[in-house]
């Protein structure tokens, strides 16, 4: 899952970040909503945190904007206000969602997991290939009854693999999809988080490289 944070308070913004990415998934920042929204145009995420009282473009016209452009990503609101007007107005904007600042960290993840699965109707909160199942609303993955040990790449992977369901999965998205825009394109990392994630999974093997094309379960 790829998460975009549009923030002009810059120490806040790398908190939620960084707190996201432990939860498995990959996220860009943005500290102004012209910047943001540049992101927002150029990279596919599926869900856009953004805060409503940016300085130079406002989040209103940042999420209107966004809306025009009919995007897949999830619009989760960020606000000091809370009034119902203000609820009503972001969300006539285009919004999916509204949270007040200052706001508990585990409702903004569930929020922001709840959103990518209205991004994607067809995920499920659990997926499943014979003896392995991942849980990715408790972050948590299982082979044939035992819990796996896996960093938030390795947990990312997976859960894009899984969630493709056979389809062939290419490196570069990967890439895109479990690694923020900061990865150099050349990075073997994906080689490398591939090698440790089967380690981990054990065997038989349930990760299979189709060569020149990428990999799948």
């Amino acid at each position: 899952m790829r998460v975009l944070v549009i923030d002009d308070d810059a120490e806040l913004a790398e908190i939620v970040a960084l707190g996201l990415r432990r939860a498995a998934m990959a996220v860009d920042v943005a500290v102004t909503g012209s910047g943001g929204l540049e992101s927002a145009m150029t990279n596919r995420y599926d869900v856009i945190v953004l805060d409503r009282d940016l300085p130079d473009l406002h989040g209103d016209d940042v999420c209107s904007r966004l809306a025009a452009a009919g995007g897949e990503g999830r619009v989760l609101m960020l606000t000091a206000a809370a009034t119902t007007e203000d609820l009503v107005d972001g969300l006539a904007l285009g919004a999916d969602d509204y949270l007040a600042k200052p706001f508990a960290f585990a409702e903004l993840v569930a929020r922001v997991r709840a959103l990518a699965r209205r991004a994607h109707p067809l995920a499920t909160p659990t997926l499943t290939h014979d003896d392995l199942e991942l849980d990715t609303a408790r972050h948590r993955a299982f082979r044939a009854g035992r819990l796996l040990d896996l960093g938030p790449k390795e947990f990312g992977i997976l859960e894009l693999l899984l969630a493709s369901a056979g389809r062939v999965v290419s490196a570069e998205e990967l890439l895109e999809r479990v690694w923020d825009e900061a990865i150099d394109p050349t990075t073997t990392a994906v080689k490398v988080t591939l090698s440790r994630l089967r380690r981990k999974l054990g065997d038989p093997s349930v990760i299979e490289t189709i060569p020149k094309f990428g990999y799948r379960i």
